[in-house]
């Protein structure tokens, strides 16, 4: 039995009759609450919200005892705590937990404890969701027993109840989730990019944000890898500064200035690993769209030689992915309109990267539950390629007062209203791009729910004649 192996066995035998309390009754935290039941652990749920009909009858059937509607003194008579990632790190219940003196994880780092197999986690500010799902998918393609979760789709929680903790877990990981880890060490670890996001739950500091993201690389030494964005100056920095110095670094960049990693030659990705260049796929062959895309492409396609792929492996994926739902999804065409559902984007880099991937004039869906947005940096593209902002959800006046004298804006006070707006604002050869840059959480459950109801209203669009 392996060092990391053992760690986790005491990990688990030390849950047996421990008194845990888990905040949160979403899929993660049902999911930790079930998992660690069945260790032995003596669990309680407890969550803000008001009755949650669903979650409420998966944890009696559990036998797990739990609360709705705010969080009593019992959360506090707990040894641990679980912390879901839609808590704030400011929440009251967290900070008298602190004070109390209680530990604090998260349910990323609960459910590590359990799992025998190769973790290759992916976080950064935008695209991990499509990076965590094509190397998924070239691992799957590649043969390699492996399963796809963390903050897409399945929690890694339910992952280790449902699975074999012996597979590789490709997780893409967010800077929640991260927050209070103590032990999570991926064995590739992979940093897109960091740019402004979530700050309002970071108390509007970028540190502080950065401080987080930079925690996937907490634990990490020899032979782990960490796969890096070389473009990108935060995480150079975090890299150089939080990396330790046992650790593969491996390098992308759209230049041809790596020692190793990925780079372009003459319209080609390739890779340079130890001091051996081959030529992966020609950049124009990769079959999701856009800059962004290749940055991820290159994420993934290290992290798959990492983890034991091929170039010829790798480069068959490249060239049959389409993409994830809710990011630069294709909806419909109507009347010579295009409509792109982008709800994943939820903060303004993210939306800067989708008018980018569109050369026709676009009428931009934009707002929702504000995160400290400076919408002012997507004034270059906004007035390069935007015919027409219609504005959403509680931003709307914070979109509107943003670009009233870039382009016209129109409000809408609904989904349907601004779909409606949009059909009739679109000429042909246009595409409707909803791509918020704000969470979804005034008008809908989340990103998920937010895109689906664009695309079902799209979907009931009459057609001209």
């Amino acid at each position: 039995m392996g060092e990391r192996q053992r760690a986790g066995r005491d990990r688990r035998e030390a849950l047996r009759g421990m008194r845990i309390s888990i905040l949160g009754a979403a899929r993660s935290g049902l999911a930790a609450a079930r998992l660690l039941s069945s260790h032995g652990a003596v669990v309680f749920v407890s969550d803000q919200a008001g009755q949650l009909a669903q979650a409420g009858e998966a944890l009696a059937q559990a036998g797990i005892p739990y609360e709705f509607g705010g969080h009593s003194d019992r959360v506090f008579d707990a040894e641990l705590i679980v912390v879901s990632p839609g808590v704030p790190a400011d929440a009251p219940v967290v900070r008298r937990a602190e004070e109390e003196g209680i530990r604090l994880v998260s349910e990323l780092e609960a459910a590590s404890w359990f799992w025998e197999g190769d973790i290759l986690a992916v976080t950064g500010t935008n695209g991990k969701t499509t990076t965590t799902a094509l190397l998924g998918r070239m691992l799957a393609d590649g043969g390699i027993h492996s399963v796809v979760g963390g903050n897409i789709g399945t929690a890694f929680s339910e992952l280790v109840l449902g699975g074999d903790p012996r597979a590789v877990a490709v997780l893409e990981v967010s800077s929640f989730q991260l927050d209070y880890c103590e032990t999570f060490r991926p064995r590739v670890a992979v940093l897109l990019n960091i740019t402004p996001d979530h700050l309002d739950r970071y108390g509007q500091a970028f540190d502080r944000y950065v401080d987080s993201k930079s925690r996937i690389l907490m634990h990490q030494t020899a032979p782990d890898s960490v796969v890096y964005s070389g473009d990108d100056a935060t995480v150079r920095s975090v890299i150089e500064r939080r990396a330790s110095a046992s650790v593969r670094r491996l390098a992308f960049t759209v230049e041809e200035s790596v020692e190793e990693g990925a780079f372009l030659r003459g319209g080609a990705l390739m890779h340079r690993l130890e001091g051996l260049e081959q030529a992966i796929i020609d950049a124009s062959e990769v079959s999701i769209p856009g800059l962004h895309n290749l940055y991820n492409a290159m994420a993934a396609s290290l992290a798959a030689r990492m983890a034991g792929l091929t170039p010829a492996r790798i480069r068959a994926t490249l060239r049959n992915f389409k993409g994830v739902e809710h990011r630069l999804e294709f909806v419909r065409e109507v009347d010579g309109v295009r409509y792109i559902n982008d709800s994943k984007a939820t903060n303004v880099d993210a939306v800067r990267y989708a008018l980018g991937s569109y050369r026709g004039p676009i009428v931009l869906l934009l707002g929702g539950r504000d995160k400290g947005n400076d919408y002012r940096l997507l004034a270059d593209p906004v007035r390069a390629r935007v015919r027409t902002i219609v504005a959403i959800g509680e931003s709307a006046e914070k979109v509107r007062a943003s670009f009233r004298d870039l382009v016209p804006v129109e409000l809408a006070t609904t989904m349907q209203e601004a779909v409606e707006k949009s059909a009739r604002l679109a000429r042909p050869g246009d595409v409707v791009l909803l791509s918020p840059a704000c969470a979804s959480f005034d008008w809908f459950r989340n990103y998920e729910h937010r895109g689906e109801v664009f695309k079902a209203l799209v979907t009931s669009l009459p057609a001209a004649g």
